[in-house]
């Protein structure tokens, strides 16, 4: 597979995702408990951050978006919602070069774990440039508030999707237990309610 292939694959899955992107933030706003703060959306799933800031939950935002060629589509994405200039949009890598240490209040990490043969995820980096306090959500799923009948609408799509991009399944149990066993810096949690989330605090 190309890597414009991939691109257009998940450009198309993002896109499909779209309508679900508000009740996935009310999720998402829910565990973040806030309505301010520096909010930044990582990596190729973006979008949830438009419906974040339409509901104003933060006062900063920013994607920053992989791999090489997300940046321009979340533009577009961004011309399209009206939002022109309101969310700041840059590239970068899983090392998260070019992001601020400190900065960010909520950082949203979806498809995190489920596309080992795009990126691998390191902690590291997502603490480095959390707040003290700050929280960041990785992981993926529908969020718990979905209605059924839309999810049911872009399952199939999106599960062939998926698999075409290279989403892998994951154990959960084992899942859980690995992170746990490993040397991580911050506070986690493991939220199992509308998806697979690992909720991290510095």
């Amino acid at each position: 597979m190309t890597n414009s292939v991939r691109l257009d694959l998940i450009q198309e899955i993002d896109q499909l995702w779209n309508p679900l992107y508000p009740y996935l933030a009310r999720h998402i706003s829910e565990l973040y408990g806030r309505t301010d703060g520096n909010i930044v959306e990582i990596g190729p799933f973006c979008g949830v951050i438009f419906s974040l800031l339409k509901e104003r939950i933060g006062h900063s935002f920013m994607i920053a978006a992989f791999p090489e060629g997300m940046g321009n589509f979340f533009r577009q994405e961004e011309e399209k919602q009206n939002l022109v200039e309101r969310v700041e949009i840059i590239e970068t890598d899983p090392s998260l070069v070019g992001l601020e240490e400190d900065h960010f209040d909520l950082a949203i990490f979806r498809g995190a774990f489920f596309f080992p043969f795009l990126f691998h995820v390191d902690f590291s980096p997502l603490y480095r440039i959390l707040k003290k306090g700050g929280m960041a959500l990785l992981g993926g799923g529908f969020g718990k508030f979905t209605p059924e009948s839309m999810i049911e609408k872009i399952k199939r799509r999106s599960r062939d999707l998926n698999l075409m991009i290279g989403k892998t399944e994951i154990d959960e149990d084992q899942f859980i237990q690995d992170l746990r066993t490993r040397n991580l810096k911050g506070g986690f949690e493991f939220l199992t309610e509308g998806g697979l989330w690992v909720m991290m605090r510095k």
